[in-house]
């Protein structure tokens, strides 16, 4: 049988590694695999109130503010893309390679998520695209309110960030020398020192305890 154009096209120009994405919700209801933590330690369980569930192929955290859906597994190298949207005081972010103790913004890395009215006061290093109080993305291109796309690539210490199609994070980890300080005034590890291997998950902080949502989650494990 003869390949339509649109099948040839398909063909020629899909990358390979398109093949090896497993979607990470794509059950209704409660996520199997995860757990919910606290959102400064994950070591403790989130409040009672913090239901995450899936529907219509939408994660969605609930209305109850401080909590983390963490995954059972860990993850070393991945490439993990989802879309994110957050209301107007929306708070999130993005654990990567985190121990099972602690805030991973700390002692894992995590890839900060929130509306730019979140804190109008907030540093580079605070802002949409940094590893929290580590390391600043190149710009700004968040879309408050709106569907964004989320990219993220992990291969041993580089780290790659790709928001709404642009690139936000290029960074040798191995490099990165600056410490964060915690919320209580404590040095964390500069990232060059931090997990190279651990578990992901999502962040709910929104000030107004509004939800957020996560759809076309999916990742590739890189071997």
């Amino acid at each position: 049988m003869a390949l339509l154009p649109w099948m040839l096209y398909l063909f020629c120009f899909t990358p390979v590694e398109e093949k090896g994405f497993v979607p990470l919700f794509d059950q209704e209801g409660p996520p199997k695999g995860w757990s919910v933590s606290a959102w400064n330690d994950l070591s403790q369980p989130g409040p009672k109130d913090a239901v995450w569930s899936v529907r219509e192929g939408v994660l969605t955290s609930g209305k109850t503010r401080g909590s983390w859906l963490i995954s059972e597994k860990q993850y070393d190298d991945f490439i993990l893309e989802f879309e994110i949207k957050l209301e107007k005081l929306g708070n999130s972010g993005v654990a990567l390679r985190a121990p099972k103790k602690g805030d991973p913004a700390f002692e894992g890395l995590e890839l900060q998520i929130a509306d730019l009215r979140y804190n109008t006061n907030a540093k580079d290093d605070e802002l949409t695209g940094a590893i929290y109080r580590s390391l600043a993305p190149t710009k700004q291109v968040y879309k408050p309110t709106e569907w964004n796309h989320v990219r993220i690539e992990l291969r041993g210490s580089h780290l790659k960030v790709m928001l709404n199609g642009e690139l936000i994070q290029d960074a040798d980890l191995s490099k990165q020398e600056k410490t964060a300080k915690r919320h209580d005034g404590t040095e964390a590890s500069p990232l060059k020192d931090r997990p190279r291997k651990g578990h992901i998950g999502f962040q709910h902080l929104s000030r107004d305890s509004s939800p957020l949502l996560i759809r076309k989650a999916r990742l590739q494990e890189l071997r």
